[in-house]
Parts: C-alpha cells; structure tokens; sequence
C-alpha cells in the first residue's frame, strides 16, 4: 500500500551522502545535491510541467489539481469530489503531447458518491475509477468528457470491503496514444491468468470472479492491465488484441481491443523512455517480487501465476505460503495454488491470440515496494545520468524512502549491471525491504514515500513526495 508516513526500517550503506537541506533527502554521488522545491502540498501523486517554474501538482486526497508557480501555489484550477479511501483517490495526470497548442489535461481518479471528498471506501460506484480530459485555458481546467470508466469497488463475500491496488498513472507515449494503468483490484478472473475463474480445478467448470460476474473481461473486470486509447478515448486500430476483441464482440471484445497488456498486480510507476519510445513500468509484489518491465505489445506479465522470472515460481510459492497474510490478499485463490514448476505455471496462463509471457526486466526477491518512475532526459546533471530510469519508493520503510537508479544497455532494451550479483536481474534481498544486491543501483534515500519524477524544463530531476508533501530537485553542484 502507498504509505501515507515515511515509516520503518533505514538500512545504512557504505559512503556518507551529499550535503542537503537539514532533515532532507540526500544524493550519494558528491556531485549531485538536493533543494526542496515546493513545501505544504497534501498527498500528491504526480505532476506536470506548464513552464519554466510552472507547474501543476495533483493531491490524492483532497481531489485538488494546484498550479504551482515559483514554488508556491497559485491557485486551484480544479477540485473533484474524490474517494481517497486506501489507494484511491486522484492518481494520475498528463498532458496531451501538444500541449499548449492542445489543452488537454488527462486526470486518473476514483470518483465520490457523495458529491464531496471521501474516504469511506463503501462511497464510490462501482466504475468509481475514471480517466477524463479537462481543458486548460490559462486559469481554470474545465470538463470535456470521460475517456473511460474503470472498477472500482471491492466486496467480495468473506472479507471486508477495500480500496487497494487502483493502479492510477498515466503516461502519453511517443506514438501520442495514452497509456492508462490500473491495478488488479483484487480480481480473480481472466484477466489474471485465471481460465476458470478462483478454483484451484482448472480446466473445469468456470467459477464467477466476484457478485458482479466474471471471468471474463469485461467493464466490471477490467483490470491488472495497461490500456491504450487514443487521444479522445477512442480505441487505436493498432493495439494488439484488436482483432481479437472485434470477433469475439460485445462487452468483451470491445473492452478486449483496449488492452496493451495484462496479468499484472498493481505499481504507482509509469514512464517513456525519451530517447526509445519503450513504456516502462514497476509491479508491487505482496510480500515477493517487485518487478521493473519494459511492457510490449500483448504482453501477459504473468500475474497470479508468475511473480518475478518464471523459473523463480518456486521462490514466489515458498514465500508466499510461508511469510506475512499468506493469502495474496484475496481469500479466493490462495497461494498455495501457485504451481510447483515453470513449465505448468506457463501452462495455466490465460493467452489472447498474438500474446505471450514476458520475465521482467529486473526484479527483487523480496518486495521492495517501488513507487514513481521517471527518465532523466538532458545532460544536466552529468552525461553519466543522461537517459537513465529513476526509480522511488512507496514507502518509508527502506532506507528512508530509496531512489534507485538504472542504466540500460544501448539498444534500451535491458537493465545494464556493474555487480556481477545482478547478472541474473534479480536482487536476491533477504528480506522484506531489505537492500542485499541492490547497493549499486541506490543514489538518494529519505525521499519518503515518491509518486512521480519527472525532468524538468532546467533539465534538472524533480521528485515528488507524497509523505514528505514536497517536490524536491536533483541538482549539480
């Protein structure tokens, strides 16, 4: 869950950080610093450049989209009736890829039936998540349609309603499509690499997802996945399942042809990579295997059979049936069904014609619970940083709140090592937020919990932090 307070464990490494700001994150590497940029912003959860000392900060709780200007917010262009309740709440911005001369600004968030912020977690539709487009005109940001409305609701007989893994970022990539990101919500379907439905007899007969219905994808179980909409929310022609979702037809297949990928948990991190166009995206664990994908074209990540490479799948069931709730939080299908070899466990995937399994491109052993991602595109901070992925924590609970730091092989296709550990890609960490073969990729901790980063328009890195309610800037000495 994203941490409301930078609490927990602090792991120490070797080598004092750089001079900072009193009490403040700090840059490992002598030559980079950090200053706080902006101060007083309440739970933001990403953020987007206007200009030069311009920008605006979404705040999950409050519904608020506040310009900042110079370091101080300068106004409130836009307050929607939000249900922050557990993960909920407004989750995601971007602008549309000709902004300003397009005014488009794409809002992600979980809708409040009340008509006013809430956080009971009963308060929302059931399509409570929306993606919508509001338009900018220089002071207030105004309604202009809704692009897709996306599950919300969780409760399921036996357990307690939540509001946990919505997922909620979003990114425009360099194809000017918009990618949206939404968690697994706790379903138990297709869409999950479940045939049949929650039932550990498989084939067999199908078991519905939830009350609602299911297996099947659609409005309703719409989830762990990553869509791909045009601009005005319409469906690209050029998506990988399009074809398929057309002869399947109905709800289905039309919701079907909207997906660019599936099988996925849940993560608060999304970002292009500049210079390739390549989505990348981080994948929270339970209490095993956070991941780092670089998502593909009808790629089934594998999720909840797969967590972390496939021929790890022994590790995913040991710990999972050994370790914390043991229950991959949903009482439905528990992990003791995981399966016991690589080849079933790719077996029992749910394939749409023209998918196919993908191993992450990094992971931990251990959950690590990454947060905001981000590519720094420009030289400023040193040419060695030029084009690398920034990746933060969704906690406190390691090493203050990490940053860590990759750099990829030429072709921006792999996770480039220098700990001959890390051939493999896997952090073998020995525990929960534990740091064990992750020593080299750590540059900045006490960032808190961080829920974007961003370059920006200096050519600097600017972090966000939702417990510390600040952006902070990565400079050069």
């Amino acid at each position: 869950m994203l941490a409301l307070a930078a609490t927990g464990l602090s792991v120490t490494v070797t080598g004092g950080p750089a001079n900072a700001e009193p009490g403040g994150p700090t840059m490992l590497d002598p030559k980079l610093a950090v200053r706080t940029a902006v101060t007083g912003l309440v739970s933001p959860t990403g953020m987007a450049f206007l200009g030069d000392d311009d920008m605006f900060v979404i705040e999950k709780t409050t519904g608020r989209v506040q310009r900042v200007v110079d370091g101080v917010v300068a106004g409130t262009p836009l307050d929607l009736a939000v249900n922050s309740a557990s993960e909920r709440g407004l989750l995601g911005i971007a602008l549309h890829p000709r902004f300003p001369a397009n005014p488009g600004v794409y809002l992600y968030w979980t809708e409040s039936t009340t008509g006013a912020d809430s956080n009971v977690v009963t308060e929302t539709p059931q399509l409570g998540n929306r993606v919508d487009r509001f338009v900018w005109n220089g002071s207030t940001l105004t309604f202009d349609r809704n692009l897709i409305r996306i599950r919300a609701v969780q409760e399921d007989a036996g357990q307690p309603a939540r509001g946990n893994h919505n997922g909620g970022v979003l990114s425009f990539g360099r194809d000017r499509k918009l990618y949206v990101f939404t968690g697994d919500l706790g379903r138990r379907g297709r869409l999950q690499n479940l045939t049949c439905g929650p039932t550990a007899t498989c084939p067999g007969p199908t078991v519905p997802d939830d009350q609602f219905g299911g297996p099947a994808p659609d409005r309703a179980h719409l989830s762990g996945v990553v869509l791909r909409l045009n601009d005005d929310g319409s469906t690209p022609i050029s998506n990988p399942f399009f074809w398929a979702g057309a002869k399947m037809g109905g709800e289905v297949g039309a919701t079907v042809q909207k997906i660019f990928s599936y099988g996925h948990r849940n993560g608060f991190g999304m970002a292009v990579d500049p210079d390739t166009g390549n989505v990348w995206m981080q994948e929270n664990g339970d209490d095993s295997f956070s991941e780092l994908n670089r998502l593909e074209p009808g790629m089934n990540g594998g999720w909840i059979q797969i967590a972390g490479p496939v021929g790890r799948v022994d590790q995913f069931k040991e710990i999972e049936t050994t370790f914390g709730g043991q229950n991959l939080q949903q009482l439905r299908w528990p992990p003791t069904n995981i399966a016991d070899s690589p080849w079933t466990a790719l077996r029992r995937l749910f394939m749409l014609p023209g998918a196919h399994y993908s191993d992450p491109e990094f992971s931990w052993k251990w959950e690590v619970a990454p947060g905001g991602l981000g590519f720094l595109d420009s030289r400023r901070l040193g040419p060695q940083y030029e084009g690398d992925l920034f990746m933060g924590a969704a906690t406190g609970a390691l090493n203050g709140g990490y940053l860590f730091r990759f750099n990829l092989t030429g072709n921006g296709r792999q996770v480039a090592v220098s700990d001959p550990r890390l051939k493999d890609r896997v952090a073998d960490n020995l525990a929960k937020h534990e740091i064990t073969e992750s020593e080299s990729l750590l540059v900045g901790r006490d960032f808190g919990a961080v829920t974007d980063i961003e370059t920006d328009p200096d050519g600097n890195l600017a972090v966000l932090s939702l417990s510390n309610g600040a952006v902070y800037t990565i400079h050069r000495r």
